[in-house]
């Protein structure tokens, strides 16, 4: 590799650096930002830095479908060379996030991808990844059947489902006896149950937390087969909606917000109004450490609203704590909107 020393005007090329030297090197293509280039024999380490997480957030679309794959290759040069920038694919959302510690520094960013790769780029607040739960244990019976000539289709499922607590995720319970549903069957079962609960029952956000337990069913010697029962899933899922009280539920941030003494008092009372709950709070000098939880439908645009609130002078972070039921005027606005969402 070539190594340059570069005093004023021009680099000057050079074998070694003197110890505290600035320097700088071409063509290293595997190295990366904290990275400690050394010469052979040395063992030596710096401490890489440690740098803030990103606390702003835009969902992000090429312009043109045609530089998709150019957006993907800037994408990943800009997380080479910017390690406070933090790229995701939200599969629950569909979504491709950039964040960033600001929105300046998304700006900024942006106007790189733009100058360097030549990709415009659309640019929208993330969706909040909601989710749904039930709140009542249902029994209900799912059919299917359908003759068409020749050989049908027939599945009859009886699934029990009862909420878990939160965390849980998804049980699926097999309590046939006597070969109710031949046991070749039983998978598909769970199978269809699982993608009726993926689409949602309110509002078509996934649904979490359930226990589904099969416990009888009939089949037909011909006419039963694996869509036949996968199909009867996804129908009892249908039938015990109503019956099931399914609730709204959104994801919970942890949230850390320093600020100056002065500015304490209208940051804890912001955070009241974004539906927050206050945690705790320490004195670090002659600034202030809150902790509080926070809807993170109400901190997407928490960076710029604190700058304003703080006069530049306060800095946060947050991450995904925990989901907690949306109050109820609120879920409705959401389930509203999403359901319009659906039939547009």
């Amino acid at each position: 590799h070539t190594l340059f020393w570069v005093p004023g005007k021009g680099p000057r090329g050079r074998t070694a650096l003197p110890r505290g030297g600035v320097g700088a090197g071409a063509k290293i293509e595997d190295l990366r930002a904290g990275d400690t280039p050394r010469a052979p024999g040395m063992d030596a380490v710096i401490e890489p830095v440690r740098y803030p997480r990103p606390v702003a957030e835009i969902a992000i679309t090429p312009k043109s479908h045609q530089d998709e794959d150019k957006l993907s290759t800037a994408l990943a040069r800009i997380t080479e060379e910017d390690p406070t920038v933090r790229v995701e694919r939200r599969a629950e959302t569909g979504e491709t996030i950039l964040a960033g510690l600001g929105d300046t520094h998304l700006e900024v960013t942006l106007e790189r991808i733009k100058r360097q790769f030549g990709v415009e780029v659309d640019h929208t607040l993330p969706k909040v990844p909601y989710r749904e739960t039930i709140t009542a244990t249902a029994e209900a019976e799912g059919k299917h059947k359908k003759q068409t000539g020749g050989r049908g289709q027939y599945g009859v499922a009886f699934v029990r489902f009862s909420p878990l607590p939160r965390g849980s995720g998804y049980q699926f319970i097999d309590s046939v006896k006597g070969g109710a549903i031949p046991r070749q069957f039983i998978p598909a079962v769970d199978k269809g149950i699982q993608e009726a609960l993926e689409r949602g029952i309110l509002a078509g956000f996934p649904v979490i937390d359930v226990a589904a337990e099969v416990f009888d069913g009939k089949y037909h010697s011909v006419d039963s087969d694996e869509m036949s029962f996968r199909m009867a899933g996804i129908q009892a899922v249908r039938a015990a909606a109503d019956k099931l009280r399914p609730v709204l539920l959104e994801p919970i941030m942890k949230v850390t917000v320093t600020v100056p003494e002065e500015f304490l008092g209208d940051v804890m009372g912001d955070v009241n109004a974004r539906r927050g709950r206050v945690l705790g709070m320490e004195g670090e000098g002659t600034s202030r450490v809150v902790t509080a939880e926070v809807p993170m439908a109400e901190m997407r645009q928490y960076a710029a609203e604190l700058r304003s609130l703080t006069s530049g002078r306060g800095t946060f972070e947050m991450e995904f704590d925990h989901y907690a039921e949306v109050p109820h005027a609120e879920a409705q606005q959401v389930i509203e909107a999403a359901r319009a969402n659906q039939e547009s």
